[in-house]
């Protein structure tokens, strides 16, 4: 038998992605286009899988993704995601050391952690944004609403923190309720006294899934939608007032059936007794993966486009089904738990009335051991499959056991131990050198090159006629670790290694010829970041070539995020044949060039005339 992909695990869940970009589509369409939306991808994006969800939700046009807590944040972060990342709950005093330097925005429901935040953003020179949640009714997270300007205006006092957000939360939202709108006068009427006191806040938001279908005329600047955007009705009430198409599928397959006569016990405690001849199939998941115990004796799958009834106890890792109704079924059929097959479908509020919680806690909780596997465009291998992630903070990993699990992968993918440890060495050797040095991260490079024939001054009319004078101007984005840094040329490779070496080296060049001056042919004309003018210090000449340092004691303005970094430098390049005067010179600019690497330190030519020097240079960068 040929297995399909998925079926190669134990259980799985599928999460299709059309279905979920569906969904927001019609979420855009019931608040409007006026109207922003947070998405929520707290628990791992109700077992959804986050990383994937909230790339998915960016694309369909999110403007901030809503976590739970710190270490939610941390894991999108480290995944690539710039977007704004809001922590939804109060946040522990431990949490502000990763919120600033992950640059998570924090909810703010107290002046004590406001004033930490504080502290520390001003010993790390950085301002952060926070939401400021009010507790409208809740009686949960956030300030009392009567509190609520008494904080903001102790909030606004702080420099190095922005007040971005103002939200608040419905308690009853899936229901039609007197409750929600005494909610809703309350932070309408904390809005309404803030205007009057000219404070302005851009971004309010109290819509989550139960309000945006219940209350439609209820609009602030952002909606927070969550459970609604995996396909899940909040309530009855809410059916109809949507189209919604469910997200998650939970599936196994059949590994065992067999036939027991009348009177047989079947599971823990023999809870159910066979009352005639029955065929039962055993299945691989259990409470274990988060499928409720509760449902033992009176939970269903489906198998062949039918239901099967669970029988017996759900064990940690199995649970048995009667399929004596179902005589064609056979080891390795799909079974599903969760989902559509055929013409039958389980709900997750079906099961989680079966269970007596909700569907939320069912969606968290379903196929806790089983890999996602993310559909699009009906297709299962769009992506790679994903294992349910529970994230590490940083000082609790190993260094050293990362280094072991590296090494033991080079291993694996050679099929060579001495092999897979050659390359291990080499590329951490070639990385971080003899010892661990911090690595530079840069991106979003930008390479603006003119080149054109170096003016014709009196005294320098030979260097004029044999050389070029190329100007470039970089834009590219990293983080900046030191106030004060250097941007380096260098005559030569053992000149250029040494500048590598240095870690206040920012940029580095090479220029080379017999009879240029690196001081005279070398020039930096400007550095700015985020915009601004960086101050040159001063420029030397030394034993590892030209240095030009920039900066000041304390660029306390800067936010230690990735930003663009703009050098604007000018040097010459040698002809290797003379141009006569009236040689038309032409120009190129390069735009948008995108780089894995820096190549400018590499930049070597060997042109005879300014049009091969230009082909030459734009091949180089496009390596």
């Amino acid at each position: 038998m040929i297995l399909k992909n998925e079926q190669k695990y134990r259980s799985w869940v599928e999460v299709d992605l059309d279905n979920f970009s569906g969904n927001l589509q019609e979420i855009r369409r019931l608040i409007g286009d006026g109207v922003d939306f947070m998405q929520t991808v707290k628990a791992d994006a109700y077992g959804h899988g986050a990383i994937e969800i909230s790339h998915a939700a960016l694309r369909s046009g999110a403007r901030m993704l809503g976590v739970a807590n710190a270490d939610e944040g941390i894991q999108l972060r480290v995944s690539g995601i710039e977007a704004p990342i809001v922590i939804l709950g109060p946040s522990t005093l431990s949490e502000i050391p990763d919120i600033i330097k992950y640059h998570l925005t924090p909810s703010v429901s107290d002046a004590g952690f406001a004033l930490a935040l504080e502290e520390q953003l001003v010993r790390a020179f950085r301002t952060l944004s926070v939401h400021v949640e009010v507790d409208t009714g809740m009686g949960r997270g956030g300030t009392m609403h009567s509190e609520a300007v008494d904080l903001i205006q102790h909030i606004k006092t702080l420099p190095h923190i922005t007040l971005e957000g103002l939200f608040s939360h419905f308690a009853s939202s899936e229901m039609m309720t007197p409750y929600n709108d005494q909610q809703w006068q309350l932070f309408s009427g904390l809005l309404a006294e803030l205007h009057r006191m000219g404070i302005n806040i851009p971004i309010r938001h109290m819509d989550n899934s139960g309000a945006i279908l219940n209350y439609p005329t209820l609009k602030l600047e952002m909606a927070r939608p969550g459970i609604m955007t995996y396909g899940i009705y909040p309530s009855e009430e809410t059916k109809g007032k949507a189209a919604l198409a469910p997200v998650m599928s939970f599936k196994t397959t059949i590994v065992l059936i067999k036939e027991f006569p009348k009177g047989y016990g079947i599971g823990y405690n023999r809870t159910y007794i066979t009352k005639d001849k029955t065929r039962v199939a055993t299945i691989p998941v259990g409470y274990g993966d988060g499928y409720p115990f509760i449902l033992s004796n009176q939970g269903e799958a489906l198998i062949r486009g039918r239901r099967a009834p669970v029988i017996g106890r759900v064990s940690m890792d199995m649970c048995t089904l009667d399929v004596t109704h179902i005589p064609d079924c056979k080891v390795g059929d799909e079974v599903v738990l969760l989902g559509r097959q055929q013409d039958e479908y389980i709900s997750a509020n079906e099961i989680a009335a079966k269970a007596k919680t909700i569907s939320y806690e069912v969606l968290c909780a379903l196929g806790k051991r089983a890999p996602r596997i993310f559909l699009q465009k009906g297709k299962t291998d769009a992506m790679e499959p994903r294992l349910r992630r529970i994230f590490v903070p940083g000082e609790e990993k190993s260094i050293a056991r990362i280094d072991n699990i590296i090494r033991h992968y080079l291993q694996t993918r050679t099929r060579n131990e001495e092999l897979g440890d050659a390359i291990y060495y080499e590329m951490f050797e070639t990385l971080f050198g003899k010892e661990d040095r911090q690595l530079e991260l840069r991106s979003s490079f930008r390479y603006d090159i003119t080149i054109a024939q170096l003016p014709e001054v009196a005294e320098h009319r030979r260097r004029a006629d044999a050389y070029f004078q190329l100007r470039t101007h970089v834009e590219y984005k990293k983080t900046i670790r030191s106030d004060i840094f250097m941007i380096g040329c260098a005559s030569d490779s053992l000149q250029l290694a040494a500048l590598i070496e240095d870690e206040h080296c920012e940029y580095r060049w090479i220029l080379g010829g017999d009879d240029l001056v690196i001081e005279r042919d070398f020039t930096v004309e400007k550095m700015r970041i985020d915009g601004r003018d960086i101050p040159i210090i001063e420029a030397k000449k030394t034993e590892r070539g030209y240095e030009v340092w920039c900066g000041s004691e304390k660029l306390y303005w800067y936010d230690p995020q990735p930003h663009p970094d703009q050098p604007e430098l000018a040097s010459t390049y040698p002809h290797h044949k003379h141009v006569p005067p009236d040689t038309p010179i032409p120009e190129v600019k390069r735009s948008g060039i995108k780089h894995h690497r820096l190549p400018a330190p590499g930049l070597r030519f060997d042109a005879p005339n300014l049009q091969l020097l230009i082909e030459e240079i734009e091949q180089q960068l496009q390596m």
